[in-house]
């Protein structure tokens, strides 16, 4: 075996295994990254940027049918899922390009193929065939794939995420097992596209990790649109033939569709990697860390979707970034799980950052409290014709503990309510500040207002 050596070896080259890459050789180290298929992960390539260029496409097709309500003549003639498919292959494929230049000018070494760890008497490192990748340090960043149900298998008509965003059709009905983000980003985009949907969700409301009043908010939308949720339903069995799929649910009753997509969340890359043998200790395939992410063995690291928490990119950059500039001396700070945003990029959005109403009520009592402010009274958001509501989490005479949004567009606006709970900001604090008028941001200042006890737009 021939064997290499590198300041830091990557095993992973998605969103936290790049991200680590990246700045450990903007901090001057030499780094190998190891990544056996393409760079970027499942966020560019099955994930992030495909959903979201379909959820745009679909947009597009909402706003088009709705144009005569502000006086556009317009009309929808046809959806070209070919041309969507291209549309977002290549929004894919320019991302990856420069993914690719940026790798290439920090001087990172690319090896394409299967790494597994291995750890001897030299110190850690990953092969790959007949190579050795030797590294001061390793950090493992094999990201997730796609849970399904025991007796579930996916194959032909049952899909997972990544199998609905390689069809060449809009389905003309489906059924998605699961209502949390990834199931209700699907049901959102082909309701959109003229499909007929039904969302089966074992707990009694959508989103379920989010906070009550959002959750409900987002039913009633969904509602509208005539996307049907059955909510508190648990799947039984499945059968499908050439043309479609029949569903049967534990209550007895059964549901047709063109594809059932299996929406029921994430597991960690990490079976076969040689965890075990290398001593690194792990719970339900997920990698034990240290708050520095440390793994059980020296100098062996674990960052992203293989670390228990959120499943999210933008987690997986920070951590990635956080392991690099600790192996420099730098002594970053490490961003709190409850202060990283989450949003759902349906129709209307939902974003969220800190504690739900129910778990701060069930932290502090009485003493938590919260107020809503409705977006039928911010002006930017009448133009834009979205409903929905702000809701921002407290203390009495304390900081902001968390802030929820559901609205079209509200994901650009978590920024500032991630700052208000990272900050363990007073809405006293907050209130002087301006929100340009008219936008939607002034929908989360009124909410601050009134909690400072200053409404202005609200009673």
């Amino acid at each position: 075996m021939t064997e290499h050596g590198a300041d830091l070896v990557v095993l992973g080259g998605g969103s936290a295994g790049y991200a680590a890459a990246l700045r450990a050789a903007e901090l001057g180290r030499s780094v190998v990254l190891v990544e056996k298929d393409r760079l970027g992960g499942t966020c560019l390539h099955r994930g992030c940027i495909p959903t979201k260029a379909l959820l745009h496409a679909a947009e597009v097709a909402d706003q088009v049918r709705g144009a005569a309500s502000v006086g556009i003549t317009a009309s929808l003639e046809s959806i070209d899922a070919e041309a969507v498919a291209a549309f977002r292959e290549g929004i894919v494929a320019k991302k990856l390009r420069g993914l690719e230049g940026l790798i290439t000018a920090r001087g990172i070494t690319v090896v394409t193929g299967v790494g597994r760890l291995v750890v001897d008497a030299a110190g850690p490192a990953v092969a790959v065939g007949d190579d050795l990748y030797r590294g001061a340090d390793v950090v493992l960043a094999t990201g997730s794939y796609t849970r399904t149900l025991p007796g579930l298998d996916l194959g032909g008509r049952i899909i997972a995420s990544e199998q609905a965003l390689a069809l060449r059709e809009i389905p003309a009905s489906a059924i998605v097992l699961g209502g949390g983000v990834i199931g209700v980003e699907f049901a959102s985009a082909w309701r959109s596209l003229g499909t007929e949907v039904t969302i089966v969700e074992a707990l009694d409301h959508l989103v379920p990790a989010e906070d009550l009043s959002v959750s409900k908010s987002l039913e009633r939308a969904f509602r509208k649109r005539g996307i049907t949720a059955r909510l508190a339903s648990r799947f039984a069995s499945v059968t499908q033939t050439d043309g479609g799929v029949t569903v049967a649910l534990e209550d007895g009753a059964e549901l047709s569709a063109d594809y059932l997509l299996v929406a029921v969340g994430r597991g960690p890359v990490t079976a076969g990697l040689g965890l075990e043998e290398a001593g690194v200790a792990t719970d339900r395939g997920f990698i034990v860390v240290d708050d520095l992410l440390r793994t059980s063995v020296a100098h062996v690291w674990a960052a992203g979707d293989i670390v228990p928490g959120l499943q999210l990119a933008h987690r997986g950059f920070q951590q990635g970034i956080f392991v690099a500039e600790q192996l420099a001396g730098l002594n970053p700070t490490a961003v709190p799980e409850h202060t990283i945003p989450r949003i759902t990029y349906s129709h209307p959005e939902v974003a969220s950052v800190g504690v739900t109403e129910a778990a701060a009520r069930a932290t502090y009592g009485d003493t938590a409290i919260a107020y809503e402010y409705n977006l039928a009274g911010n002006g930017r958001s009448e133009i834009l014709g979205t409903a929905g509501i702000v809701k921002v989490v407290r203390l009495t005479d304390g900081p902001v503990l968390g802030v929820h949004l559901v609205g079209d567009r509200v994901g650009e606006l978590i920024t500032e309510g991630q700052l208000a709970v990272g900050w363990e900001a007073h809405p006293e604090d907050i209130a002087p500040f301006l929100h340009a008028h008219p936008t939607q941001s002034e929908a989360l200042g009124e909410a601050f207002l009134a909690l400072a006890g200053k409404p202005l737009h609200a009673i």
